[in-house]
């Protein structure tokens, strides 16, 4: 499903950039629309860096939300640009220079053997470009997010039918007759195991996920609590419990590894099509969620979620009474305030799994999500 990967701005460098001569339109730039998608209308930051000198440890979600106000145009401003044959792969030491072809925001990519500076007669500095081909190995360049943020993630949610879930191989004991079972137990495990695999994920179930909208259970969550290899396949089963992230309890069921593993070669993207949902749990909190910090949503892949799908998070307002309007007794609806954008990143037919890339405020459960606003 994934590998590598893909943080955001706090992750990029605050080093001053060098400024280059550029021609700029005072107003922001219209592009042309795609096929499917209304015109795009891309905003370029006032106080955007003309030139930026990529660094080990920047992402390009970071370095997009330095040039633009909506980071989820930055392929569109690589558009037509002959030098990048993929616009996701930059390195570290690459120059980004901001220009403006046509009068539309283009960013230039150029490797530090293969760049000169000149001086105008102004003496202003204009960087010359010139096309090489990049020998770099792809897991070199930088990620589009911070991969750490979801690597964590990525093969713990479960969504399984409440049959499946039931009829997993489950723990029923262990050697030393604990009820808290953790790294270096042995357990005893009954039911169905696939023989061709030695090395188990160990799951909790959990609550049954419904839709607030429909009261339609979409699927029960199973929270992931460690690993165990297995020793013996009788019956019962013995094994050892290899990783525990949380406690271990006496019915927990046993789920193959998930191997799943993070691209470096998508980039956050605006669902082609109106969405909109909910969040119906939080993963791990209990309250509100913040930056990096995982959501579940009520739209998976029968709704068109794919992974790298970007949606907006928004508070529910109020409902409050006008006390000062005599004529109306009615309560009145406060819009909803934008919390935060989220990036879809594990996704299963009726749920999927987001990432909160940004929070302008705590993100709660039952929260509305929606294709941002432009």
């Amino acid at each position: 499903m994934l590998s590598g990967l893909l943080a955001l701005t706090a992750a990029c460098s605050s080093s001053e950039p060098r400024p280059v001569a550029v021609e700029e339109p005072s107003e922001p730039v219209t592009i042309a629309s795609t096929e499917k998608a209304p015109e795009k209308k891309i905003r370029v930051k006032a106080e955007r860096p003309l030139q930026y000198t990529v660094k080990k440890g920047d992402t390009l979600w970071g370095i997009a939300s330095l040039f633009l106000h909506d980071p989820w145009y930055w392929p569109e401003i690589w558009q037509n640009n002959p030098q990048v044959k993929n616009p996701h792969l930059i390195f570290p030491g690459d120059v980004l220079t901001l220009v403006y072809i046509d009068g539309q925001p283009r960013i230039l990519v150029n490797d530090a053997k293969h760049r000169s500076v000149a001086k105008t007669a102004n003496g202003m500095p204009v960087v010359k470009l010139s096309p090489s081909i990049r020998t770099t190995p792809l897991e070199a360049s930088i990620p589009s997010i911070p991969g750490d943020a979801i690597r964590q993630f990525l093969s713990k949610p479960r969504v399984l039918p409440k049959k499946e879930l039931e009829a997993a191989p489950r723990i029923i004991g262990s050697d030393k007759r604990h009820l808290v079972l953790s790294t270096g137990n042995r357990v005893y495990i009954r039911g169905e195991l696939d023989k061709e695999r030695v090395r188990f994920s160990v799951f909790r179930p959990g609550d049954k996920l419904l839709d607030p909208e429909t009261d339609e259970v979409l699927g029960y969550e199973a929270k992931y609590a460690g690993n165990v290899l297995i020793k013996d396949y009788g019956d019962p089963a013995t094994g050892d419990i290899t990783f525990s992230e949380r406690e271990m309890l006496i019915g927990d069921r046993l789920l193959p590894e998930d191997r799943s593993k993070l691209e470096n070669l998508f980039f956050p993207h605006v669902p082609d099509f109106e969405i909109k949902g909910q969040i119906i749990s939080l993963y791990d909190a209990l309250f509100g969620v913040a930056q990096y910090q995982i959501v579940v949503l009520n739209r998976g892949e029968r709704d068109g979620m794919e992974v790298g799908h970007l949606l907006a998070s928004y508070t529910q307002g109020e409902t409050v009474r006008d006390r000062f309007d005599k004529r109306r007794s009615r309560p009145v609806k406060l819009p909803n305030e934008r919390s935060g954008l989220i990036m879809i990143f594990k996704t299963f037919d009726r749920v999927s799994y987001a990432l909160v890339l940004e929070s302008d405020e705590v993100i709660h459960n039952h929260d509305y999500v929606q294709t941002p606003r432009l």
